[in-house]
């Protein structure tokens, strides 16, 4: 790991493995409201149980952000596992009704919760661009 990296792996990787942590065992009113939030941005998880579907993000929540925290996993690898993540986030907000202001862009008061979401797609485009551009680690 390049000494660079330490602090945006350090943040992405303990705020998305706690968010991963904070899912396990939710109340099944909150796992059917996050169900379906995704399920109207992404619609093929809609044939999922809401259970179902929070067990598995937060096992990918938990497994992304480990590797973000271990030092050995490859910048290009955690960055495309991050980049995928935060684009899925991003989508999620634009695709959420009362998330954007008319203009589709920018946030409602609701939306500024996922609008901030961006910063993880922006630290994994990074550490994808560095993995594939170089090999020397510092």
């Amino acid at each position: 790991m390049k000494t660079w990296q330490l602090p945006i792996r350090l943040a992405a990787g303990a705020y998305t493995l706690n968010s991963g942590l904070s899912k396990r065992g939710i109340p099944d009113e909150a796992a059917a409201g996050m169900h379906g939030m995704a399920s109207g941005a992404f619609p093929q998880f809609s044939s999922m149980e809401s259970q179902q579907f929070i067990k598995l993000l937060s096992a990918g929540e938990i497994a992304l952000g480990t590797a973000l925290l271990l030092p050995f996993v490859p910048a290009g690898l955690v960055g495309a596992g991050l980049s995928a993540f935060g684009a899925g986030l991003v989508r999620l907000y634009l695709k959420t009704p009362g998330m954007t202001d008319d203009s589709g862009i920018r946030p409602t008061p609701d939306g500024i919760g996922l609008a901030k979401d961006v910063w993880l797609f922006a630290i994994g485009l990074a550490l994808l661009i560095d993995g594939l551009s170089d090999g020397d680690e510092d």
